[in-house]
């Protein structure tokens, strides 16, 4: 046995990885061309729409995230995730839009609406670097979980293990005591010492016998070996294994859990009744309606901006197998959403107390661990692995095809279409080896989540503006880029590298949460700049909250607000900042060629045609008449090009509203029957 893992789990995990080896073989005689490899030539329909979205989303990592959010602040913590069932209907049209652009990548948007060569150079450099946070992401979650299968046993500790993991347990019986107001006056500087550690990320409540740059490694090698050899295919192929084992490993922990909990009413005996709160309030540190719609809004951004929308929907052979397979299968992704918030509540049943787990982020393998046996557990991390593997595959294949087609072709234009496939192919080596050295720098999923939520918002408005309004110039996407990514992300994620900055008195103030634990206002984390010396100056460190300290000097008092309110109020000003920026100068600035735009919106208004023949004629007729569905216009003779709704339109977002409805409406219902 290795740590927990039995030979049999070790046997299904091999077979899993022979799987994969072989879809990418045999789906490598396909993949001899640029479309063939990207896009598997739009051949794919409603099936494999709906298991390319569904797995896509569905990445193992939102899994362990939501678990994880549960278990640290209750059922409120699910929103981070559970937020997109109000986007779906919305996705009836996004879906469309991609597809119906005709193109093959993102960054040829930008040249196709502006002709600007730079802005689709700098949004592929900019998705590059973009993709080691995602790639990173799944390769952290995969360990996270492997980490806390392979444990080791307590005989083998070495002294640094032992003081790590006493130490933790110190804390949290320190704190309990702070809770029940038991605390004696000495320990306190004890207690700041330990938690000063916990921060820093020293003390744990297990000891991993895995080692992370090895396992990132491994893992690299696998998804770069079946994903090079077959591209878009291999990944549809691979997306519907992954969605089988994604639902499968879903509901693994639900079942065992309540067995071992002692049944389904044990959860109200159990689980603290707060912890039940679907709309908790900001002061027990729980999502408020004011910050879910902050979650919401900076979500919406931020998806028209991620690199694989027109790989995935750009890949369907007609509008409808995108509108339909997209929205069924991010629906499906609801549904696992609620099964992982049980899975928290049942982690609260089931660690708490001295078990309390000191990183919850490994909640989902130690689950694991607790609750299934031999071939459950290697059944487990063959969906951690197979859901992973194939969502950074996607992710992957989505870069390769933007440096091939949108840096490399600008270089090399006379390339052929065989050297393009074998440039794409170093690409997603080179991509997925940053990835496994990104995973192996990141710290906690909250910081990961937030930076995941925030990184695209910058080109997403951009996107979104682009499919609309006529009158937005190439000069406007280049300052709301630049000035967002800087105010978003460069500045806060680099501040604290100076230390005027992160030792400033007046930016590493703290507050009390609701449970009296101090928390920095302004930083992820504020800990002592001498860890030996309890009276030494403090630091901030993580991300420095660029948007509250900006609200602040224009008058609002965000040192009194909660947790919570601070974090909505980041996403409300990243959320709107690249908005007031696009527009303000897109009125200031020369407009694009007349011709060139509207061949563009002419484009996005013919329908994508059901054959080839069909599809040729379509365009053709545009070409020569681009105006020729302005009658469908919403808005006449104004620069936004809002469409009146088809039949289908309607009946479709009607259908997704109800269906979003009816989801809530049985999640709130299974958590009013579940609490005391």
């Amino acid at each position: 046995m290795i740590g927990s893992l039995h030979p049999l789990d070790l046997l299904i995990i091999a077979a899993y990885l022979t799987a994969v080896i072989y879809i990418g073989k045999r789906a490598a005689s396909a993949a001899k061309s640029e479309e063939g490899f990207f896009l598997a030539g739009r051949k794919l329909g409603k099936i494999y729409q709906f298991f390319m979205t569904f797995g896509n989303a569905t990445e193992p990592q939102g899994a362990v995230s939501t678990a994880s959010f549960v278990y640290q602040q209750g059922v409120s913590g699910v929103w981070l995730s559970f937020q997109t069932v109000f986007m779906n209907p919305y996705f009836w049209f996004m879906n469309t839009w991609f597809r119906r652009v005709r193109l093959v990548t993102v960054s040829d948007l930008f040249e196709d609406r502006f002709g600007s060569r730079g802005l689709s150079r700098f949004y592929a450099l900019f998705q590059i670097l973009v993709a080691c946070i995602y790639l990173g992401f799944g390769n952290v979650v995969a360990y996270k979980i492997a980490s806390s299968l392979v444990v080791k046993p307590d005989a083998t500790w070495t002294a640094a293990d032992r003081s790590s993991v006493e130490g933790y347990r110190e804390l949290k019986r320190l704190e309990k005591q702070v809770v029940a107001g038991t605390l004696p006056a000495d320990a306190q500087v004890r207690l700041d010492t330990l938690r000063d550690r916990n921060v820093r990320g020293e003390l744990h409540s297990y000891i991993t016998m895995l080692n992370d740059l090895m396992f990132y490694a491994c893992f690299t090698i696998v998804v770069g070996a079946y994903i090079v050899m077959g591209g878009m295919g291999a990944a549809a192929v691979n997306e519907a294994l992954q969605g089988i084992l994604i639902i499968i490993f879903s509901l693994l922990l639900i079942p065992t859990g309540m067995h071992a909990i002692g049944g389904w009413s044990e959860l109200a005996h159990k689980v603290p009744a707060k912890m039940f709160e679907l709309f908790g309030n900001s002061g027990a540190n729980q999502f408020s309606i004011w910050g879910l719609l902050a979650i919401l809004l900076v979500s919406l951004v931020q998806i028209h901006g991620l690199s694989h929308n027109m790989g995935i929907y750009g890949s369907a052979k007609n509008e409808f197998a995108a509108r339909f397979g997209g929205v069924g299968g991010a629906y499906l992704k609801r549904v696992m959403i609620i099964l992982w918030a049980f899975a928290g509540l049942i982690a609260i049943a089931l660690f708490s107390g001295p078990d309390v787990l000191a990183d919850p982020d490994s909640v989902w393998g130690a689950m694991s661990n607790k609750l299934l046996g031999p071939g459950l557990i290697g059944l487990m991390l063959a969906g951690v692995l197979a859901g992973t593997m194939s969502t950074l595959a996607a992710k992957a294949l989505a870069i390769s095809s933007l440096f091939v087609r949108n840096i490399y072709r600008h270089i090399n234009p006379d390339m052929t279409q065989t050297q393009g496939v074998q440039a794409a192919r170093f690409t997603i080596i080179g991509v997925l080896i940053m990835g496994g050295i990104s995973a192996w720098l990141m710290g906690s999923f909250f910081s990961i989540v937030n930076l995941v939520l925030t990184v695209n918002v910058p080109f997403g408005a951009s996107v979104l503006l682009i499919f609309f309004w006529r009158r937005l110039t190439a000069a406007s996407v280049w300052c709301s880029v630049v000035l967002s990514a800087l105010v978003i992300l460069g500045l806060p994620w680099n501040a604290s590298k100076v230390t005027a900055i992160s030792t400033a008195p007046s930016l590493v103030i703290t507050s009390l949460d609701y449970a009296g634990k101090p928390v920095a206002v302004y930083w992820e984390k504020v800990v002592r700049i001498n860890p030996a010396d309890p009276a030494s100056a403090m630091k901030g460190e993580g991300r420095f909250n660029l948007e509250n300290w900006i609200l602040g000097k224009a008058g609002l008092d965000v040192a009194s607000y909660s947790i919570n309110k601070r974090l909505a109020a980041q996403f409300y000003f990243d959320g709107l900042f690249p908005f007031c920026v696009l527009i303000l100068v897109s009125l200031i600035t020369p407009r694009t060629e007349q011709a060139r735009v509207d061949q563009f919106y002419g484009k996005m208004k013919t329908p994508v045609g059901d054959t080839p023949e069909l599809e040729e004629a379509g365009m053709a007729a545009t070409r020569r008449n681009p105006g020729r569905f302005d009658d469908t216009k919403l808005f006449p003779k104004t620069s936004w090009e809002f469409a009146r709704w088809t039949r289908e339109d309607a009946v479709g977002f009607l259908g997704c509203c109800a269906v979003s409805a009816t989801i809530v409406f049985v999640f709130i219902g299974l958590l009013k029957w579940a609490a005391p």
